[in-house]
């Protein structure tokens, strides 16, 4: 915006997308807690893991995680049809609820009555999570000014962190302090009740977006939690300016998409722009997954016995310093490079170095033939073992500050109005369909693949570079309502530039037309105040 004031970039901005973020916290910890839990001998002996066939056990935890990948694929979809009719915040609330009830079927699991509850409890659980992970970036992204915008979306990925720390962490803490029991591998699943629980609360507090109660006709409703977000008055210049902005991105999407709820299906069908733009949002996800971060969210332990870490202590440990570097790296993402480097390089530079680590740790597995041991006894690494941790640990650098959270910010930022959120449904259920793929055939593919794995989620680690390079324009301050002209410029390399040019540029005018405005309105207002003087005389 031209018209900056500090005031914009307060801490009720800030808040409204820490407790949004809340839905994140819960996502992280159902992604990262489910791995370990899995491994936790308690649960191995109560549901008797180790009599099953070695491919009929990678089948059976294959299910487990990925039921609540196909759920979330579901729930992203189903987002777009609550906001539409009910709005952002209230969208959020009806998705907790039913990851809440899913949580809490899960609790009612025990060996005598199998996996059923987990299962189906998951399948609820990935609907409430896959809504949630539609709607809290789009909120976030509405709220946003575009200075801070990647910032505060980062917020989102910074909360799935914070509680991906906590669920890699959980059964570390349980091993160590409790004996083996029921109730040891029940609490894990009961903590995902706090987070969700947490949102369900801050979301009496939070307001729904003026975005998109100006496209249901609420306008005053809409200047209202506008200036409560900014903490500014309606007649400040500021306001005046972004409201101005929303106002033509609404005529622009009458004229063009249309506002009822098949427009967005209709512009996406008849425009190829949009199409592309939905293309580019879905790969992002397939390249985000295709790094292999998700085989590694959900299958730690398997992916660290590989390298060669062995024994169950051993194994949380490693998994736990995994979740430490993520949330540290993914702090300095957000606090300094998400809006200062933006969104493109990372992506470059993440790919790059990521993919040169995975080889890495490829070739050692391959040369050392580690984790073909049968032991389950602690062992010490060899230099190359170590060698392989320490780019392990090395891939995770590259990965977390690029590859993580960055698709997440590009998809709530580059679809216009008329296609938001239908742009962000489609993303997530991308995200939440190749996350699917990744954790339903993972087990098989360590089975079958060994040290391959990890030459397979290299190679396309170097794909993503490609993609990237010739294909995604840099979204770094670009406001919303200037995504259409960003993704017209060719080549991409050039883009950001020569749209916040044109933006300056439409700023400058809009700033002495403005003012020229003001000073006749006042003129206007001394008039009649003295035309009232006199009739009041």
């Amino acid at each position: 915006m031209g018209f900056l004031t500090l005031a914009v970039y307060n801490w009720r901005v800030y808040a409204c997308a820490a407790i949004a973020s809340f839905a994140a916290c819960t996502i992280g910890y159902d992604s990262a807690f489910i791995g370990t839990t899995l491994a936790l001998p308690s649960f191995v002996d109560e549901f008797k893991f180790a009599e099953m066939d070695p491919a009929y056990l990678a089948l059976q935890k294959a299910n487990i995680v990925s039921v609540y990948q196909a759920g979330a694929f579901f729930g992203a979809l189903g987002a777009f049809v609550t906001s539409y009719f009910y709005g952002r915040k209230k969208s959020l609330f009806i998705f907790s609820v039913i990851f809440m009830i899913g949580a809490g079927m899960m609790l009612g699991a025990n060996g005598q009555r199998g996996l059923g509850l987990i299962i189906g409890g998951r399948v609820l659980a990935g609907v409430g999570v896959g809504g949630c992970s539609n709607m809290v970036p789009v909120y976030i992204s509405e709220l946003a000014p575009p200075a801070v915008r990647g910032r505060l979306v980062g917020i989102y990925e910074l909360g799935w962190q914070i509680g991906g720390l906590v669920g890699f962490w959980i059964n570390y803490g349980l091993v160590e302090t409790m004996e083996p029991s029921h109730t040891q591998w029940i609490i894990p699943f009961a903590v995902q009740l706090i987070p969700a629980g947490i949102l369900l609360l801050g979301g009496l507090w939070i307001k729904e977006s003026p975005r998109w109660l100006m496209t249901r006709g609420r306008r005053t409703e809409a200047v209202k939690n506008l200036c409560w977000i900014r903490m500014l008055p309606a007649d400040d210049l500021y306001i005046i300016e972004e409201m101005s902005y929303i106002d033509a991105a609404i005529e622009a999407q009458t004229a063009g998409v249309g506002m009822g709820f098949f427009a967005p299906f209709k512009a996406v069908a008849r425009s190829r722009k949009i199409q592309w733009r939905f293309f580019l949002g879905g790969m992002l996800f397939l390249w985000q997954n295709g790094s292999g971060i998700n085989a590694i969210n959900y299958y730690s332990p398997t992916v660290f016995r590989s390298i060669g870490i062995t024994g169950t202590n051993t194994g949380f440990l490693t998994t736990g310093i995994f979740g430490v570097v993520k949330t540290v790296i993914t702090i300095i993402w957000l606090l300094f490079l998400v809006d200062q480097v933006g969104r493109r390089l990372m992506l470059l530079i993440g790919a790059t170095g990521g993919s040169l680590c995975m080889w890495f740790i490829g070739a050692y597995i391959k040369i050392s033939k580690a984790g073909q041991s049968t032991t389950t006894a602690n062992t010490k690494l060899s230099s190359g073992g170590i060698a392989a941790m320490f780019f392990f640990y090395l891939w995770t650098a590259f990965y977390t500050p690029s590859w993580n959270g960055t698709p997440w910010v590009v998809n709530s930022e580059m679809f216009d109005m008329g296609t938001r959120s239908l742009g962000q449904a489609s993303a997530a259920a991308n995200n939440w369909f190749w996350n699917f793929i990744v954790s339903r055939f993972t087990p098989q593919m360590f089975l079958a693949m060994g040290y391959g794995v990890y030459f397979f989620f290299a190679s396309l680690m170097i794909g993503s570079v490609i993609f990237i390079y010739f294909l995604l324009p840099e979204t770094k301050s670009v406001p919303l309502e200037a995504m259409d002209r960003l993704f017209e410029i060719k080549p991409v390399g050039r883009a950001n530039k020569q749209v916040l040019a044109e933006v300056r540029a439409k700023e400058e005018e809009f700033r002495h037309t403005d003012e020229a405005v003001r000073s006749m309105s006042v003129v206007s207002v001394k008039e009649k105040n003295m035309r009232i003087e006199n009739l009041e005389v």
